[in-house]
């Protein structure tokens, strides 16, 4: 049994999705949330709120691997810096617990949730709670983590039955 922590980063929401994998593929959920970080007195305040969550997160649920999604150029530039800020807390956050960290873009992860990288972000929460089986509406954030993580379970399972590293499963060169 592998656990992947799935992360959708954001400045104001990060969407965190824990899922459990077997040996034969199949994704059991664990825990979903979003760490809201709008409560923080500033935009620095707001990061140290991730890496904490990440943290306690880590923590409680001990995770062997953790995805993230990578940052795609906004049109508003603040916007994307912002992004890119909590994006590196997050990476930060992991890569000081000694976890390896696999990326996905978001054309990747709608690719491999729904099977085509323009997928709506409600056709991506619905095949997220049909693949592990959720009932009710899922929180946008915490469901885009989840596809993150089964995204990343989609990868390695490829990369392990070609015998090549995860990064090369989905290298396109």
């Amino acid at each position: 049994m592998t656990r992947i922590l799935g992360i959708d980063p954001g400045s104001q929401r990060t969407g965190v999705g824990i899922i459990d994998i077997d040996a034969s593929g199949k994704a059991r959920h664990v825990h979903h949330c979003p760490l809201v970080l709008l409560g923080a007195a500033d935009f620095p305040q707001r990061l140290k709120l991730l890496a904490h969550g990440l943290h306690a997160l880590i923590e409680e649920y001990q995770p062997q691997e953790v995805a993230i999604e990578r940052v795609f150029m906004a049109k508003n530039a603040d916007s994307a810096l912002k992004l890119g800020q909590a994006r590196g807390a997050a990476v930060c956050a992991v890569v000081m617990r000694d976890l390896p960290v696999s990326e996905y873009a978001a054309t990747e992860i709608k690719l491999a949730v729904v099977g085509r990288g323009g997928a709506e972000k409600q056709q991506v929460q619905h095949m997220v709670g049909l693949m592990l089986n959720l009932q009710g509406k899922l929180q946008a954030d915490a469901a885009d983590a989840l596809a993150v993580a089964i995204t990343h379970a989609h990868v390695r399972a490829t990369a392990n039955r070609l015998g090549v590293d995860v990064r090369q499963a989905w290298s396109r060169k």
